[in-house]
């Protein structure tokens, strides 16, 4: 029976536009500089009006889309202000000569587009055509490119610093707007006092929109900072180790963010957790605060009374100061949130919000409280704050334990094994001072806690039957599990990709039914994944839905709306056949110069675990599902591949795994990835102690997890490789992301060799292949085997030009010369031709373009080559008059399935035939 769904894209977008509104954050709104009123002539300043960064680089951003809504389409939009237009025609010819600069190759793009140098005559004709000028300053990082603390990344550039000083000179009203995935230097603010200053983040596709409804009052700002704002980078705690390429000292421990700065170093905050600005004016009343001992929980009911003259939402925060005790505490931290409905002027709500006692507990790992290896609450006064952030939080309430508390007693695990000091609170007449301490550490036996947990093996049998007899209860899945031969549970355990021809083309990967007889003789079929999280990544051209990135997302503090706009994707995904979506990215803001800050929510654990919670949960209402990632202690992309992070086991439990044990424990995860690096010595792929004993042991997971792909593994004090599957399996880590073909051993992995003799037990791969199979019941690749699949029709969705046919892609074989025809369709602006192939021979390629033009020799006219989304070769044609002109480039191809797009920049082109030729041998890619 099939399930017929509809997804209309208006409401899509319209939840899209939504959260941006939401999480945009006012930092600053002098005499109501905001909203711009009716008519309000308004001029435009900074490139990136015509650029707006969607998302940040790498695989979390790379969503293939039709049209970006800048923020100048979103004003432009609404009608209500008068555009300088002459203005942005001088940014626009700007362009011409000056194009945008997005890099060729993974990780290349820069940190900022080069900024237009404006005369002082150009400012001053725009001072006097407009009262308000709006200035837009945009930066990016990602995937294996940090910031840096320098001009262009962090610290604004000469050119940008110029443009606001003559801005400020010319306008009397200034407006700075950051489209950014992480922080920025705000000491601008200092310098040149605008009216009003508010992050709009990265908003994925329909992000302009949603800004432009904050700018003009459609929508009155309710985002809130889940980041603390410091004067400098060198306040943050964690600056003197972040970076470093072999080994990152966590030694600022569990004093995170506002952690470490409420407790020891008030002083350095610009703007606090919590903190952001609204149109209206709200005020706050607990009216009930009610601890239940017994329960081991409290409660607050806040009324939130709109006392102003404009309509919005209001987010309370509620706090738990707690006793110092032995362990030492944060000053402060974050245990619950709610936001409000919008609330008209003179409208109240009252909010409930019950706190269990776990979520403020503390985990010790000296035994200093006597209680070791436990999450304990000592005894003392506990206090309760409640407010609209961080610094002003009021206390609501207080509650006394005359005696320790043991909230969870658990087992040493993932340790330090090296020694370190860390941070800790020592109270003084004049407030918390930083004391250091010697980090626990100590010798782990992860070989021997594994042979204590063996799992029995089943006996193989023979038989026919396929996983749906499981589905429908003719079978248990041992009896299944017992009909796997050797050779299917050592293909099991390998994702197929990038781009298998297993599933969807151009997607991350297949897993599951990856063999001939995984899928035919037992009915597994082949699960797909892409990468996420703003987005399906759809490598064959393909267009989808580009999202709202994850820090924004965290800043609305509006789970609920999180829930819809997710389950919308998860339908999305449905019509694209993805069943698995890489991400929630849940790493934390451990520093602002992360690459990867924007795909991650917050540098709180708590509101990290509740919005990665409620993308799940939306993904699941849908059928879909997502693989919450980077498990665990990934917070810096420098050499992220080899830098250990040192850290306590306090820091990883009290921040680096919380986020994700929430998950766990309330039922929304079912899929883990792990990282490409280690943590303690020991890569995560193949790390115990987190993959078996914390994770499913303690936690009760009973989902799949996979390694991030092509990522290393390793066993304590070995060197680490890619083909050390046995150690992964044993770790019960359940995939290898990816293999070029699933069915054969051609990565040579070790799986097979160590079955036999004996390194790792057949047992070990038939729980793999359980936990596999598990997952694999629940998805709608399953559903659509056993033909009752989810059908989306999609509605009010605008054609997209020159979009790819999936059901049209089909992979050609490549083993050394290939050309195709390019002339059967005219190779106008934005059009792209896929080239999906079967690479049988890899190696480095001449890649020749052939392509003519009736334009003068001056014109240019550029043409990109993708490689899994990927920039990587440009074809720049001038006019030729005519005449053909050809151009020779090279290339390793070094996967098999090579999903390549060619896209036209320019129109004036006439292309005819690119030939794909083989040269030679490359080189090994890691």
């Amino acid at each position: 029976m099939k399930n017929q769904v509809v997804l209309d894209w208006n409401q899509y977008v319209a939840l899209a536009r939504q959260t941006v509104a939401e999480g945009c954050v006012l930092l600053e709104n002098k005499d109501q500089a905001l909203p711009l009123v009716k008519d309000e002539k308004v001029a435009v300043f900074g490139r990136i009006q015509n650029h707006y960064y969607k998302s940040g680089t790498g695989s979390g951003g790379m969503v293939n889309v039709s049209k970006v809504y800048g923020i100048v389409d979103g004003l432009r939009e609404s009608g209500q202000v008068i555009l300088d237009e002459e203005l942005i025609r001088i940014y626009q010819d700007w362009e011409e000569t000056h194009p945008f600069n997005e890099g060729e190759g993974w990780g290349n793009e820069p940190w900022c587009q080069e900024e237009m140098e404006l005369t002082d005559e150009v400012v001053e004709a725009a001072g006097k055509r407009s009262e308000t000028a709006i200035v837009i300053i945009g930066r990016t990082a990602g995937e294996d490119k940090d910031a840096s603390d320098t001009k262009g990344s962090y610290q604004l550039t000469d050119v940008e610093e110029d443009l606001l000083t003559k801005v400020r000179k010319n306008f009397d009203k200034m407006i700075v707007l950051l489209n950014v995935g992480g922080l920025l230097d705000m000491s601008f603010t200092d310098r040149y006092q605008p009216e009003a200053v508010m992050y709009v983040w990265q908003g994925g596709m329909v992000g302009g929109l949603g800004t432009a409804d904050v700018l003009t009052g459609a929508v009155s700002p309710s985002g809130h900072l889940t980041d603390t704002i410091a004067y400098k980078v060198a306040d943050y705690p964690s600056t003197p180790y972040f970076g470093d390429p072999d080994k990152n000292y966590y030694s600022e421990d569990i004093y995170v963010g506002y952690r470490y700065f409420e407790t020891f170093a008030k002083n350095s905050v610009r703007y606090p957790f919590g903190y952001g600005l609204s149109y209206t004016t709200f005020e706050k009343s607990v009216v009930v605060f009610s601890n239940e001992s017994e329960k081991q929980q409290f409660t607050l009911h806040v009324t939130v009374s709109n006392v102003g003259l404009k309509k919005g939402k209001d987010v309370v925060q509620v706090y738990v100061e707690a006793p110092q005790g032995k362990l030492g505490k944060a000053d402060k931290v974050l245990v619950g949130f709610a936001k409000t409905k919008e609330l008209a002027p003179g409208e109240s709500e009252e909010v409930e919000i019950t706190v269990p006692y776990s979520r403020f507990a503390s985990y010790d790992d000296s035994g200093i409280t006597g209680h070791a290896y436990a999450f304990v609450l000592e005894a003392g006064t506990y206090h309760v704050f409640a407010g609209a952030d961080v610094r002003s939080a009021e206390c609501a309430g207080t509650f006394e334990l005359a005696d320790d508390l043991v909230v969870e007693q658990l087992c040493s695990a993932l340790a330090p094994v090296e020694a370190f000091d860390r941070m800790k609170a020592a109270e003084t007449e004049n407030g918390y001072q930083v004391m250091m301490e010697a980090a626990p550490h100590h010798a782990s036996n992860e070989k021997q806690r594994r042979q204590d947990y063996l799992p029995q093996e089943i006996r193989q049998t023979m038989g026919t039957h396929i996983l749906s007899d499981v589905a429908d209860g003719s079978i248990g899945m041992d009896k299944f599990i017992s009909e796997l031969t050797d050779d299917d549970l050592t293909c099991i355990i390998r994702g197929e990709g990038m781009g298998s021809s297993l599933v969807t083309p151009g997607t991350a990967a297949a897993f599951g039914g990856v063999s001939k007889s995984l899928i035919n003789r037992h009915g597994i079929p082949s699960v797909c994944c892409s990468d996420g999280p703003s987005g399906m990544r759809l490598d064959c051209g393909v267009k989808a839905f580009s999202l709202p990135n994850g820090t924004i997302i965290g800043c609305t503090f509006n789970t609920e709306l999180v829930k819809e706009l997710y389950t919308c994707t998860g339908y999305e995904m449905i019509a694209q056949k993805v069943d698995c979506l890489l991400g929630p990215g849940m790493n934390i803001h451990r520093h602002p110069l992360n690459g990867r800050n924007f795909e991650y929510f917050s540098e709180d654990p708590y509101v990290t675990g509740c919005f990665a919670g409620a993308m799940l949960e939306g993904l699941h209402a849908a059928g879909v599902t997502g693989a919450a990632k980077h498990f665990c202690a990934n917070n810096q992309e420098m050499r992220r591949h080899f830098a250990d992070p040192v850290v306590s086991e306090r820091a990883l439990r009290e921040i680096y795994l919380k986020g994700f044990e929430m998950i766990v424990r309330s039922g929304a995860a079912d899929a883990i990835m792990t990282t490409y690096g280690p943590v303690n010595g020991v890569w995560t792929a193949g790390n115990y102690d987190l993959c078996t004993t914390i994770l499913r042991e303690e936690w009760g997971f009973k989902g799949i997890v996979m390694t991030d792909w092509w990522a290393s593994i390793n066993e304590r004090g070995q060197e680490p490789d890619k083909i050390n599957f046995a150690a992964m399996a044993r770790a019960q880590n359940d995939i290898y992301m990816v293999c070029p073909d699933g069915s054969t051993n051609a990565s040579g992995d070790n799986t097979a060799a160590a079955l036999v003799d004996g390194r790792l037990k057949r047992s070990e791969l038939q729980r793999n292949a359980a936990n596999i199979c598990g997952f694999v019941l629940h998805t709608e690749a399953m559903r659509r085997a056993m033909g009752c699949p989810t059908e989306v029709s999609i509605i009010n969705r605008p054609a997209e030009p020159d979009d790819v046919n999936l059901s049209e892609v089909e992979f050609v074989r490549l083993d050394g010369d290939y050309e195709l025809r390019l002339d059967t369709k005219k190779s106008k602006a934005g059009v792209n031709y896929v080239l999906p192939f079967d690479v049988q021979k890899k190696g480095i390629y001449e890649i020749e373009l052939i392509g003519s033009s009736d334009l003068s020799e001056l014109a240019q006219m550029p043409c990109t080559l993708y490689y899994t989304n990927i920039p990587i070769l440009s074809f720049t044609f001038h006019g030729t008059n005519g005449e053909d002109m050809v151009i020779k480039k090279e290339f390793d191809l070094h996967t098999r399935f090579s999903v390549m797009r060619l896209n036209v920049g320019k129109n004036g082109l006439h292309l005819k035939q690119i030939r794909f030729r083989y040269l030679r041998e490359g080189k090994i890619w890691d």
